[in-house]
């Protein structure tokens, strides 16, 4: 398996001001966050409102990812599945790209033990012809993780990494990077930790913010892969402010509204149950925002 790192910026879906998705403005965005540092893209993550979509739409939108990463030579990773087992793996094995990683969540809602997470997983990485990333991110899932089942998952076959997104720094990540490091993926997924995380030996991150600032993140990591702490610990005490802000509301309100702004995107409209971002959250992130310029 060859191992990802850097900095992977999940998409997310311009829409036009009647709420259509707008093709156009979603490559230039890839683009632009590609030009601007970026190692690779993800697609249909929850910053991509996948679940709001059609399924015409999220085969729209992962063709135009997939064809921008193939034109710039950068990977792409594809999240996929469910808290299904049986839908996960029909989701996962029927990937029509070629991707450098399939991102799947944690179980969640029906909240499984943690044996029965090292199952789902043992299926999906057989299922999957591309390797497989965890995404574990209990405040979403209802199913926190201990750091020995991290490090179980870390050794199943094809599985080759984590998007690392429980909060915080816990015990359960100092664990997974002090056993698991050397031999699996950390990807931190919380803006506002990616440098402590990356501190303790993760390899880059998955980074909403970076839709606002991909230079910025991009050189975040770069700095911590580097082995510069100082410039690392320097930028991320930066952002600290931008990652709040876009945070004020949820993902990824804010961070649309900032961009629609800017001119970026065509507008900043979401779909239910999520609605637009508040004048004075949106006011406060461009302002963080224009800082970091």
């Amino acid at each position: 398996m060859t191992a990802l790192q850097g900095l992977f910026v999940p998409m997310i879906t311009p829409f036009t001001h009647d709420g259509a998705v707008a093709p156009a403005a979603l490559e230039r965005h890839a683009h632009s966050v590609l030009d601007a540092g970026a190692t690779g893209l993800v697609a249909l993550g929850t910053t991509a409102e996948p679940s709001a979509l059609t399924a015409d739409e999220r085969d729209r939108v992962l063709d135009l990812c997939a064809a921008v990463c193939a034109e710039r030579n950068a990977p792409l990773i594809v999240c996929a599945g469910g808290n299904a087992t049986a839908e996960s793996v029909r989701a996962v094995g029927e990937l029509r790209h070629q991707v450098a990683g399939v991102l799947a969540v944690v179980p969640y809602y029906v909240r499984p033990s943690e044996e029965g997470v090292v199952a789902h997983f043992t299926a999906l990485a057989a299922a999957s012809r591309a390797p497989l990333y965890v995404y574990d991110v209990p405040y979403r899932t209802a199913r926190p993780l201990s750091g020995e089942t991290l490090v179980r998952l870390a050794n199943i076959p094809n599985i080759a990494g984590f998007k690392h997104s429980v909060g915080g720094v816990d015990a359960a990540s100092v664990e997974l990077l002090a056993r698991a490091g050397s031999s699996t993926t950390v990807l931190c997924g919380d803006d506002r930790f990616a440098s402590a995380l990356l501190a303790l030996g993760a390899r880059g991150g998955i980074l909403a913010a970076a839709n606002v600032a991909p230079a910025e993140y991009a050189e975040l990591v770069t700095a911590w892969l580097a082995g510069d702490a100082a410039r690392g610990r320097e930028i991320g005490h930066r952002l600290d402010a931008l990652g709040a802000a876009l945070f004020a509301e949820p993902n990824p309100t804010v961070i649309k509204a900032v961009l629609a702004e800017r001119g970026q995107i065509p507008s900043a409209a979401v779909r239910l149950p999520l609605l637009p971002a508040s004048p004075d959250s949106t006011a406060a992130a461009l302002r963080a925002a224009d800082y970091e310029q």
